[in-house]
């Protein structure tokens, strides 16, 4: 799976549904001015860009395990501490925090429960830790009529279903395990529009995350077939729209 992709690969794929989803993230998160937030997974900056407008680049650090995201974060948000890093490994202090968020990142951890666990870690005692992942078991994500085509043609493939924090109630599961206390969750949903077909499709060929990584090994016509199936399932012309609904939960530390 490939997140070491140029940013703008990533924001054409994520972005637009990213966007809009950081600020209903920031909004149940209920931080306040004064606040010192960390963004786990900060990939280009979309969460890390709302949390700027809302607080300051000085209230703001970030990391991300990609470089080259490292790099557009920094280019895009100068004044933002943004750090090389994984989630299981911070590079901060204990309580350096008054709040630590991850956004479309808890199912890509490779500990989700210690990377919860280092957030809470570097949260000051009674500070928010909070996560959010697309609802991928529900069939509510913005890659869902992907996978349904996908799964369609390859019953075999392997999805995105089956991440951390992808059904609804695990990423509260996963809160508690890290030893996250006053675990509270909603549903946070997004609508994006697309002029058309191929507006959508565009995107899952630049290679990005999961979905990206299957399309690079097909071959010319399953690729075709694949882009066939997921057209059956938009109007053939004119623009439509996608909702896209993510599980988000936060504790205390």
């Amino acid at each position: 799976m490939s997140f070491e992709v140029v940013a703008d690969a990533y924001g054409q794929f994520m972005g637009r549904y990213s966007e809009p989803l950081a600020e209903s993230f920031v909004e149940f998160a209920g931080l306040r001015p004064g606040d010192r937030v960390l963004d786990v997974g900060c990939g280009p900056g979309a969460l890390s860009a709302r949390l700027v407008s809302s607080l300051s680049a000085a209230a703001v650090a970030a990391v991300d395990p990609s470089e080259t995201f490292v790099a557009a974060a920094r280019h895009r948000l100068p004044g933002v501490d943004v750090r090389l890093a994984v989630a299981e490994k911070l590079p901060f202090g204990d309580d350096t925090f008054d709040a630590a968020l991850a956004q479309l990142v808890v199912h890509f951890m490779n500990d989700p429960v210690a990377g919860l666990n280092e957030m809470s870690r570097v949260t000051r005692p009674g500070g928010v830790v909070a996560g959010c992942v697309w609802d991928h078991a529900g069939d509510g994500s913005p890659l869902s009529h992907f996978w349904r085509a996908v799964n369609t043609l390859d019953p075999d493939a392997h999805n995105e279903s089956g991440l951390a924090g992808a059904r609804e109630g695990h990423l509260a599961e996963l809160l508690s395990a890290a030893g996250l206390r006053d675990i509270t969750s909603t549903a946070l949903t997004v609508r994006v529009s697309f002029p058309s077909f191929d507006d959508w499709w565009a995107p899952f060929t630049l290679g990005v995350g999961p979905a990206g990584d299957y399309v690079q090994q097909l071959d010319q016509p399953r690729l075709d077939l694949l882009k066939q199936r997921c057209a059956s399932y938009f109007p053939a012309a004119g623009p439509f729209e996608i909702a896209a609904t993510a599980w988000a939960a936060l504790g205390r530390a």
